[in-house]
């Protein structure tokens, strides 16, 4: 599972379905529907919210705006309208490293978004995120 802290305009249409898939998928472990995935890390961020079933949904607005800009159909009823305003904090490093990271999978899958991510220096945050000083999380498997 990968939620992706940078923001889904850097993401390839295969990567944009499977953060889609992969979030929905946080979704029914954040709600309590499903047996395994319950501690994977990437889950630690939404589960430290208040209310982490609104946090994954806001989310997952996002990726669903993303979506309708590329003409794609996910399904808009598998998202609830968050109540979430508040961001939550991402570190400079994780976002450097995740965008290395896409990189890396784009290089043998899309070599034409590979090579217009060559230029960008720092990546957009998901609208979720707000960017803070900081290393790689702690919650990231290097």
């Amino acid at each position: 599972m990968r939620l992706w802290s940078l923001h889904p305009q850097y993401l390839d249409s295969k990567g944009l379905v499977a953060l889609w898939r992969e979030s929905l998928l946080a979704k029914k472990v954040l709600q309590g529907l499903t047996k395994g995935y319950k501690h994977h890390p990437q889950l630690i961020r939404f589960q430290a919210q208040r209310d982490s079933v609104q946090a994954i949904n806001r989310y997952l607005t996002a990726i669903l705006d993303e979506s309708v800009k590329r003409d794609f159909s996910f399904d808009k009823g598998k998202v609830e309208k968050s109540s979430v305003r508040r961001k939550i904090n991402i570190t400079r490093g994780q976002l450097e490293y995740e965008l290395e990271h896409l990189r890396r999978k784009l290089k043998k899958r899309n070599p034409a978004r590979f090579k217009s991510l060559q230029r960008l220096s720092f990546p957009k945050p998901h609208p979720l995120f707000k960017v803070v000083r900081g290393k790689v999380e702690e919650w990231e498997r290097l």
